[in-house]
């Protein structure tokens, strides 16, 4: 069986929890403490549909409206994670902002991503209702998820969901033409 290989961004802006998204993903465990991440990679092998896959994922540093993307998070990737803090505003109004730079550098809508609201645990300290959130993934086209990294709500479906969403414009189904030819 063959390996694919899929390459993922994530990102958002600051302190939404996307680096202790990445870790529980590969290693499975919570990271407590903050960091503020410059950049990190990381890679797991996954089975998926019975489907080896080798997932790259780029751990984007927080970003804000005047920082600029980098060209490596744009180059090769095949598919985003969005991810704002359902405790956070500002981190949900920045998403747009990074969603717009990322199509108009790539200059193509084709890119698939998912809209996360992540540290759904924190229910007492929201501020992004999840009808907002449903909201704006129907606005973006794209799939929504809320997530908990602490309690590993919906860690892994993200990345799963993801890599479905790539192979279906990567490898997009056979259709069948049933147009039937008779010779008389």
């Amino acid at each position: 069986m063959s390996v694919k290989t899929r390459k993922i961004a994530i990102v958002g802006s600051r302190a939404v929890g996307k680096s202790s998204m990445t870790v529980r993903f590969v290693e499975d465990h919570f990271v407590e403490s903050y960091y503020p991440t410059i950049e990190n990679q990381f890679s797991k092998n996954v089975k998926i549909n019975n489907q080896l896959y080798t997932i790259e994922i780029l751990d984007t540093a927080g970003q804000d409206e005047f920082s600029l993307m980098n060209e490596k998070h744009l180059i090769g990737i095949h598919g985003y994670l969005l991810i704002y803090s359902v405790t956070s505003r500002q981190s949900f109004e920045l998403i747009e902002i990074i969603r717009d730079k990322i199509l108009n550098s790539i200059g193509n809508d084709l890119v698939p991503m998912i809209l996360i609201g992540n540290k759904y645990d924190l229910n007492y300290q929201r501020q992004i209702s999840k009808e907002e959130g449903e909201e704006l993934a129907k606005k973006f086209n794209c799939k929504f998820m809320e997530t908990s990294v602490r309690e590993n709500i919906n860690i892994n479906n993200s990345f799963e969901t993801l890599i479905n969403d790539i192979e279906k414009i990567q490898n997009p189904p056979i259709q069948k033409n049933n147009d039937k030819c008779i010779i008389v």
